[in-house]
């Protein structure tokens, strides 16, 4: 760790780094595997490494305590959650500290991720109180008809690297809301944050076993005994759209109840009246959240073609002025990628645009060593075919296109398998009503570059997967419904 500031250590050091299986901190059967600092690719700490044995004891923990966690009164449930959420806020700095150093992402947004992160805990304490079920006549008015809500069960979550605080919450608070228990399996790279989270869960009285938390060095190795356990009831990921399918091909022996929330290939669109001033603006926020490694990033910039030249000027200045570096430095807006690999695939892709006759407006590399950072790029005159506009990008590179017309532009947005999120700005209702109804995915932001929001549900459609996190929506992913006739 001598990379970091005292500071810095103190914080790394207060986290637990054994696997969490019933409340205990327990070593690893494989060992320990590396955490690295992603700006300097320095060693963090170590954390235990999980083999098949661990993960099973884990969901045996899990499906220990099912029975009496379900009988837990929703009250009790939604009043952990809202201690967690107190105890997040309270604690706001030093896990958006830790997040930075783990996972690169600048303290602002790290700031930013801890408050979203928190929100979904303070909504579904909310929820919690709000499962209901429903009872009617039947038709023939002979019996009763009688529908509950009951928790799902035990629950395998594997969350990304990401956003290492808030892909845990999204899943976790309506788990815990519904009734259900839990094996979280975070991303290898960036354990450190939900090892907080978990900590702070029994801080805030979650009974041992409701959570439980493995890392491991061989994922689909240690995760797929799980998958295939009869005990498990649900399983829900966050990744790449590959692995998704993996995971869905392995939860069909068991006919688990599945929620994917997949890779995403965004378009956001400039529509001839928009304006330019705020489609900046949107566009900075879309593309260069979390350094563009977000599934719900701006991808692809469509932008019509009598304002195009202007805005690919406009954002490769403010792409250009944004100052790189450590996320823990002072004014720095964009920290590391968070690995080598993720590094060169980001370069590649914007390698072989260029070759292909893509012109570099600003970047168009990545910086000399330490680290793992990639220079803000825009680029223009992309081809068709190239594969920044197929692939997820992953990284703070821009490409921009041109159409003529909105069915061009609709038709250029939705030619892709995936769905997960649009965006578009224009000036007219008609335009942004037809562009939200036509627009072939999940959600869609109109003028605004961010939609997530704990209180919205949160997916996609075509190959970026399917289910919902937040909203009311959300903990319905937790939830089984029963049918009870009544005789009267």
């Amino acid at each position: 760790m001598s990379s970091l500031t005292n500071h810095e250590r103190s914080v790394v050091s207060a986290v637990p780094t054994g696997l969490w299986i019933g409340g205990d901190v327990e070593p690893g059967s494989r060992g320990t595997l590396d955490v690295h600092d992603p700006a300097t690719g320095d060693v963090l700490a170590e954390v235990a490494d999980a083999g098949v044995d661990d993960a099973v004891a884990a969901l045996s923990s899990a499906v220990a305590v099912q029975t009496d966690w379900a009988r837990t009164s929703p009250r009790e449930r939604g009043e952990i959650l809202r201690r967690a959420y107190e105890l997040m806020t309270a604690r706001a700095d030093a896990l958006a500290l830790l997040m930075t150093v783990e996972m690169g992402k600048p303290l602002a947004d790290a700031r930013a991720e801890v408050a979203y992160a928190a929100e979904f805990l303070r909504w579904y304490s909310e929820e919690a109180v709000r499962i209901a079920g429903r009872w009617s006549v039947a038709p023939d008015g002979n019996s009763r008809l009688l529908t509950m809500k009951q928790p799902v069960g035990p629950c395998l979550m594997i969350t990304p690297w990401n956003f290492p605080l808030a892909m845990g919450t999204r899943k976790v608070g309506p788990a815990v809301a519904a009734g259900c228990t839990m094996v979280v399996k975070p991303a290898a790279q960036t354990p450190l944050s939900m090892y907080a989270f978990a900590a702070l869960m029994k801080e805030a009285g979650l009974p041992d076993g409701v959570l439980n938390v493995v890392t491991a060095s061989r994922s689909g190795e240690v995760m797929e005994p799980l998958i295939r356990d009869p005990r498990l009831r649900k399983l829900t990921f966050t990744g790449s759209t590959a692995v998704g399918r993996r995971l869905v091909e392995q939860s069909a022996t068991q006919l688990l109840r599945v929620s994917m929330e997949l890779g995403g290939n965004a378009p956001f669109l400039v529509l001839a009246d928009a304006d330019l001033d705020a489609a900046v603006e949107g566009a900075m926020v879309a593309k260069m959240r979390n350094m563009g490694e977000a599934c719900t990033a701006a991808n692809r910039f469509l932008v019509h073609e009598s304002v195009a030249d202007e805005f690919a000027g406009r954002l490769a200045n403010r792409m250009a002025a944004l100052r790189v570096g450590r996320g823990t430095e002072p004014g720095v807006q964009v920290g590391p990628l968070i690995d080598e690999p993720a590094q060169d695939k980001v370069d590649e892709l914007v390698q072989e645009a260029v070759d292909g006759g893509a012109k570099v407006l600003t970047g168009g590399g990545p910086t000399t060593p330490p680290g793992w950072f990639y220079q803000p790029t825009v680029l223009t005159d992309v081809a068709p075919d190239a594969l920044c506009l197929r692939e997820e990008i992953f990284g703070p590179v821009a490409p921009v296109t041109r159409f003529a017309t909105t069915d061009e532009a609709l038709a250029l947005a939705n030619d892709t398998e995936y769905g997960l999120v649009a965006y578009a700005c224009t000036r007219d209702l008609s335009t942004a009503l037809r562009l939200s109804e036509e627009l072939d995915t999940g959600m869609v932001g109109i003028n605004r570059g961010v939609i997530s929001n704990a209180a919205a549900p949160f997916g996609g459609v075509k190959h970026s997967g399917y289910g919902r996190e937040g909203g009311p929506e959300g903990i319905h992913e937790y939830l089984e419904t029963k049918y009870v006739g009544l005789d009267t």
